[in-house]
């Protein structure tokens, strides 16, 4: 399919995110409070010659290939999900500026979408070390949410207060050790600890630091504006036995042990969205798309979107009861300590999906004939209307 007639489609990457962002908000309506995970993943395009505006992106090996890049965000509340924003782009296509613009204009976008509910809700931004830029933070406080973001920059200059509790200028690194201890956790990661060959997923010990601090930042890419300041909060999550560790920085308070661990937790969630945002990626084959024009490529992906968006309101962890339903029949036989892998949640889907297709073929035949084939109502419960 060379694509060109999508073109023409109604059924375009823009119209789709609009009725994407309306299905989402409305199951996230009336809610008191919204986390949203931003998510910038690589449709990988390995073999891809001809297609229309590929740039390069990373392999699974770190390699670099052509492929596009795919920006999704996900809003969460204690009992739903909503898909709340979807663009596939690529640093080749005629008048792309920067992806730190498409960032921005992600936030914008989902920013005005959740401003329309009632009431309104209190909003968290889930970001990891990609969208570690003063100026995307900016965005998001100028729309009064909130953040949680994974840092990278550790040489950053931030204010904090010194031993003597004196406010001095330092770096994020210099500061973070030195953060008193606020709790400690259990959290369950792959990892490795103490003399373990290779990671493993495991329940794990974590130490929680933390501490005040203020940052600058601007709006946007204002750069003749003059910078902001902002007080924030950073915590260091420090796995015991391993190097490894997370430098995480949030607007809200972390002034207790029960704040800690309640802001790890948040930031965990977006891993549980990440691996889900994989899991339905590979599942509904985003990457065996075969289109040569990139507006092709973006209905399309588009509309692998809009059955990501019926997965995601299952739940994203194993957790959420719909999850289980979904695991169980992909043939897993819960066990301690065992969890579904993405073959038996895929096996589960397809199941439901034929499931869900043979109970509509029968439901019209019986509307057409008045009964089914004896040989057919022979296999069925009779309560199975």
């Amino acid at each position: 399919m060379h694509g060109e007639t999508q073109k023409r489609s109604e059924l375009s990457e823009g119209r789709l995110r609009e009725a994407l962002q309306e299905a989402g908000a409305a199951r996230l309506a009336g809610a008191e409070e919204v986390w949203v995970v931003l998510d910038s993943s690589d449709l990988r395009k390995p073999h891809a010659e001809q297609m229309e505006g590929l740039m390069r992106v990373r392999d699974l090996e770190g390699k670099l290939v052509p492929g596009y890049r795919v920006l999704n965000a996900l809003g969460i509340t204690p009992g739903a999900r909503g898909l709340l924003y979807h663009r596939l782009f690529s640093s080749q296509e005629p008048g792309f500026e920067s992806e730190p613009r498409e960032y921005r204009q992600a936030i914008r976008s989902v920013g005005q979408v959740l401003s329309r509910l009632t009431p309104r809700p209190e909003v968290t931004w889930l970001l990891d070390r990609a969208f570690d830029d003063e100026a995307l933070w900016g965005v998001v406080w100028a729309q009064e949410h909130h953040l949680v973001v994974r840092l990278q920059h550790l040489d950053r200059l931030v204010d904090a207060p010194d031993r003597r509790g004196r406010w001095r200028q330092t770096k994020v690194k210099h500061y973070g050790f030195r953060l008193p201890e606020v709790g400690r956790i259990q959290t369950r990661l792959k990892v490795r600890v103490g003399k373990q060959k290779a990671a493993r997923l495991q329940t794990v010990p974590a130490v929680l630091y933390a501490g005040p601090m203020r940052v600058r930042y601007r709006v946007g890419r204002a750069a003749e504006q003059d910078p902001q300041t902002r007080a924030v909060w950073l915590l260091r999550v420090q796995v015991l036995g391993s190097d490894l560790r997370w430098w995480l920085m949030t607007d809200w308070p972390v002034d207790s042990p029960e704040a800690a661990a309640r802001l790890f937790q948040m930031y965990r969630m977006r891993w549980a969205v990440e691996d889900a945002f994989k899991f339905i990626k590979q599942s509904l084959g985003w990457e065996q798309v075969q289109v040569l024009a990139l507006q092709a490529i973006r209905s399309l992906v588009a509309l692998a979107a809009v059955a990501a968006a019926f997965l995601f309101e299952w739940g994203v962890t194993l957790e959420w009861p719909a999850v289980q339903l979904l695991a169980q029949l992909g043939g897993w036989v819960p066990r301690k300590h065992a969890r579904p892998g993405k073959i038996i949640l895929t096996r589960g889907l397809r199941r439901l999906l034929d499931l869900l297709a043979a109970r509509t073929i029968l439901t019209e035949y019986l509307n057409q004939h008045g009964e089914l084939p004896p040989q057919v109502a022979a296999f069925l419960p009779d309560d199975f209307w």
